[in-house]
């Protein structure tokens, strides 16, 4: 009996001493491991006397217990304290000034956009969405575009994968297919605006496979060219913010227009640069003119009743020249060099761009 009292006495002895877990860890195993010592002492209860396995199992187990509670005890202890020390080792000053940040800046596409969609909204355009995947009649044939056409050819168009219909399906060449839809689900008068993202297979320093346009579209009786030149004027003086801002309509054609023109601007080459509103050479931005009489007869509106004007221009474009960025693919490099300096902070945006 002295030597099962010196044994416990010796374990627990250990148990308050052990300096980490992985020490009291070892003591666990010595003692109540299956080859532990108190295990063992365990075993010989089956080779006892009824009556001596009866005495001698209240003992073990009492050793066993009091072990096994002094064991979970120093082991919480270690826990907290190695936990402790954790902290300590981990802890951040807060006191330190904070990591600087990035300034985040709206994109001159986007702000391009934004500004272009407030002046015709202030001239009572609304503005209209759809589909970026487009089929033939709304991309092509319903604008008059006939089955020769270049534009129609796979070097310049994104052709998709025929569906189970055969029908002919592409990545949208311009926004016009909004305004057909339009024409088709809205009686006259119609006066809408089209902003968006189109495709074209096409890469340069002024062509990238993929742009944006915005264009115009006016349905009305009694609409002439002179409401289309008002409007062109205007657009470009306030975009612009050149009051006085002389501009040339040119004769031109387009499958969807006739009469058809191309709007230029005044501007000067100097010193490399290129100057708005001086006179001394032109610089072409707008396409347009009125509706062709086959366009709304294709969407279901009576031209003999009804006529109207549209226009087009691509927002990179315009981009380039208000804000003077040499190159278009610059716009899809994203490079946050280039965006620091060409972009908009927000409040700049809501401004209109004034810097």
């Amino acid at each position: 009996m002295t030597d099962i009292n010196d044994l416990q006495t010796t374990y627990l002895s250990a148990i308050k001493g052990a300096p980490t877990l992985t020490v009291l860890e070892e003591i666990r195993l010595n003692a109540l491991g299956k080859q532990g010592e108190i295990s063992l002492l365990m075993k010989t209860l089956g080779k006892m006397e009824p009556k001596e396995r009866q005495e001698k199992g209240v003992i073990f187990n009492g050793i066993r217990t009091q072990i096994a509670a002094a064991l979970e005890e120093r082991k919480a202890k270690l826990a907290a304290a190695e936990m402790t020390e954790k902290l300590k080792a981990e802890s951040l000053d807060v006191s330190l000034s904070a990591r600087g940040e990035l300034k985040g800046s709206v994109h001159p596409l986007s702000q391009a956009q934004y500004e272009l969609t407030e002046i015709f909204s202030s001239m009572g355009f609304h503005v209209v969405e759809g589909p970026h995947i487009e089929d033939d009649f709304h991309n092509f044939s319903a604008l008059n575009i006939p089955p020769e056409h270049p534009a129609r050819e796979e070097q310049d168009t994104f052709y998709l994968p025929k569906g189970e219909d055969g029908e002919t399906l592409l990545l949208r060449t311009q926004t016009s297919p909004v305004q057909i839809r339009t024409m088709q689900n809205k009686k006259p008068p119609i006066r809408v605006v089209a902003p968006g993202r189109v495709y074209r297979s096409d890469y340069d320093q002024t062509h990238t496979p993929t742009f944006h346009q915005i264009e115009g579209l006016f349905i009305d009786r009694n609409i002439h060219m002179g409401h289309l030149k008002r409007c062109v004027v205007d657009f470009c003086r306030a975009f612009f913010e050149i009051p006085d801002l002389e501009l040339r309509f040119r004769p031109s054609f387009f499958p969807f227009t006739e009469p058809s023109a191309e709007v230029d601007i005044a501007c000067v080459r100097r010193d490399g640069e290129l100057i708005l509103g001086e006179k001394g050479d032109w610089l072409e931005v707008i396409g347009c003119g009125m509706v062709h009489p086959k366009v709304l007869d294709n969407c279901g509106i009576d031209s003999t009743e009804y006529q109207g004007f549209a226009f087009g221009l691509g927002i990179e474009r315009m981009a380039m020249l208000k804000y003077g960025i040499p190159d278009l693919r610059s716009f899809y490099d994203t490079d946050n060099r280039w965006l620091r300096h060409y972009g908009f902070s927000a409040f700049e945006a809501l401004m209109g761009g004034a810097k």
